[in-house]
């Protein structure tokens, strides 16, 4: 699981984890960390536990650099762009300023771009990344424009990197629904999944363990939304 052959020995794999801090950034690190996995959170907040955290904006491209010399790790197994804006709605489109257009875009997509660029020269054969879209860049509330974008770009952006990066380099995506670590949800709530339960972050986890192992699998999109998204809805 948490441990590769290289060089005829015996080594530690060795994972990136951006947006550590946040509420499925830290399971996802909490995980591997607890695979055997050496890993380090990109984020501009401490992450509590599970593995390092590098200090980065991910968003600026000096900055990524910079946090990679500070890892100084010559190899990385896997790369989790995770990180982004976590909030959906934005103002109406006619009201939407472009400067918070483009922060949404660059905290999800942008930032994508910059840390996989300076990963990839740094994986091997059989090494991975998973980007996080979301089942909103199927189905969309209304005012969520910017994030729908972000999230839509995400998945687009996967199976791009999957033809140009593969055999060597696997490349998917996972596309959570609702997760939530909130013990005050309601019961309606937990109704609307097909699974019975609003999604956690160790669902969201386990699909990036998986992922990270499923050497046939490149260039997808998995969702992980407790069936939410199947369901048919008629108003009553």
């Amino acid at each position: 699981m948490g441990r590769t052959v290289a060089r005829g020995r015996l080594a530690v794999k060795r994972a990136i984890v951006t947006g550590g801090a946040g509420l499925i950034g830290r399971g996802i690190c909490s995980a591997l960390a607890e695979d055997g996995w050496a890993v380090a959170s990109f984020d501009l907040v401490t992450s509590p536990k599970g593995g390092r955290h590098i200090h980065c904006d991910i968003t600026d491209e000096v900055s990524v650099t910079a946090a990679f010399a500070m890892l100084e790790w010559d190899r990385v197994d896997l790369l989790v762009n995770n990180a982004g804006i976590a909030a959906p709605e934005n103002a109406a489109i006619t009201a939407l300023a472009p400067s918070d257009w483009r922060r949404v875009i660059d905290s999800h997509l942008t930032g994508a771009f910059l840390m996989t660029r300076e990963a990839v020269p740094r994986m091997e054969k059989g090494a991975s990344i998973v980007n996080m879209a979301s089942t909103r860049a199927f189905m969309s509330e209304p005012h969520t424009e910017a994030y729908a974008a972000a999230k839509g770009g995400m998945v687009a952006f996967t199976h791009a990197l999957a033809m140009s990066l593969g055999p060597d380099i696997r490349v998917n995506a996972i596309a959570p629904g609702w997760i939530s670590k909130d013990d005050d949800l309601r019961e309606i709530d937990h109704a609307q999944h097909p699974a019975g339960r609003v999604g956690k972050p160790e669902d969201i986890a386990q699909a990036v363990m998986y992922l990270a192992d499923a050497g046939f699998v490149t260039g997808e999109v998995l969702t992980v939304d407790g069936g939410m998204t199947r369901k048919m809805i008629y108003a009553e």
